[in-house]
């Protein structure tokens, strides 16, 4: 067989993280697929055997991708990251190196700002807290389940009004809650009152929601000034990473009373809790679900195999991440 007769070699793509089967299925019926391992010795022997073959990085959950990963892969072309968010991918690095870094946006907004009004109320109403009050015989033995908040007609602060705050922003106005907001800069063409930081939104509102991307800039933009600006009645409610909020302040102002409750999705060191948490009936916990319902799940993998596609195709991706 001349070299003109010979197939054309597969493209080699590194899947690191736990992906859904429709992304796990779709990558090999159309690619070498290698799995990398989480634990140390077995991801160092692949990445000695395998390395020099990968051409497509696709990462899902929170698997970190470092300046040491991409260094260990000399042909890769591509980061396909399965999440709007892509704090865990090391984008400057990659740049460098000319690798594209993809990302899923859009496709997840919905089941985002779905989640987060939900949670919202959860958390006001609290109503795992009522929950757990019928389960434990507590509505028979002790009567009425304490008053709560309301939502509705509730002044709501949104931190960060991009695809997923505008889309949380225009549910809660169909709930009645007067709605403000701030981001690096006020956006064009919104009926939502513009704050000048994050601390004079905090004091103006009764409900905070978190939406920002992760990153050097929002690392704990949610400081303990904003949260005490916050206020004892006040409830936060976040969605985007942990490392925005300083979960430390947070934990120690609701232990206290001293912030009102809190609706969390995410935290610092997933998918570990801080146990002072566990036990408030003020707090709603979440495991970090904000995107996972089978039709975005879906639809989050089908973006990443047509970034995948187009990379091997034409050298491009169809949802790239911009440099900085």
């Amino acid at each position: 067989m001349t070299p003109a007769e010979q197939p054309a070699a597969r493209t080699v793509v590194l899947l690191a993280g736990h992906p859904a089967p429709w992304l796990d299925d779709g990558l090999r019926r159309a690619y070498d697929v290698v799995a990398l391992p989480p634990d140390e010795p077995s991801r160092t022997a692949v990445l000695a055997r395998e390395g020099d073959r990968v051409d497509v990085l696709a990462v899902t959950g929170a698997t970190g991708v470092d300046d040491a990963l991409l260094a260990a892969l000399p042909r890769l072309g591509l980061v396909a990251n399965l999440g709007v968010g892509y704090d865990n991918v090391d984008v400057a690095a990659a740049h460098r190196r000319g690798v594209i870094v993809s990302n899923t946006p859009d496709v997840l907004t919905d089941a985002v700002a779905e989640l987060t009004v939900g949670l919202a109320l959860a958390t006001v109403r609290r109503l795992a807290a009522a929950d757990r009050y019928v389960r434990d015989g507590r509505w028979a033995a002790d009567g009425a389940f304490p008053l709560t908040g309301q939502l509705g007609g509730s002044r709501v602060g949104v931190l960060g009004l991009g695809r997923i705050g505008r889309a949380v922003a225009e549910r809660l106005s169909g709930f009645g809650c007067v709605v403000a907001y701030h981001s690096r800069r006020e956006v064009a063409g919104v009926p939502y009152r513009y704050a000048g930081s994050p601390r004079a939104l905090a004091a103006s509102v009764d409900v905070l929601v978190v939406t920002v991307p992760a990153g050097a800039e929002t690392h704990r933009i949610v400081d303990r000034a904003v949260l005490e600006a916050l206020g004892p009645d006040g409830v936060l409610v976040n969605v985007a990473r942990g490392s925005v909020v300083d979960e430390a302040a947070l934990v120690e102002l609701l232990v206290e009373g001293r912030l009102g409750g809190a609706g969390l999705d995410v935290y610092v060191d997933e998918p570990h809790v801080p146990e002072a948490l566990l036990g408030l009936d003020s707090v709603v916990l979440l495991p970090h679900v904000g995107s996972a319902t089978v039709p975005t799940r879906r639809a989050m993998a089908d973006l990443v195999l047509a970034n995948v596609a187009a990379f091997v195709r034409t050298g491009s991706a169809v949802t790239p991440v911009e440099p900085a």
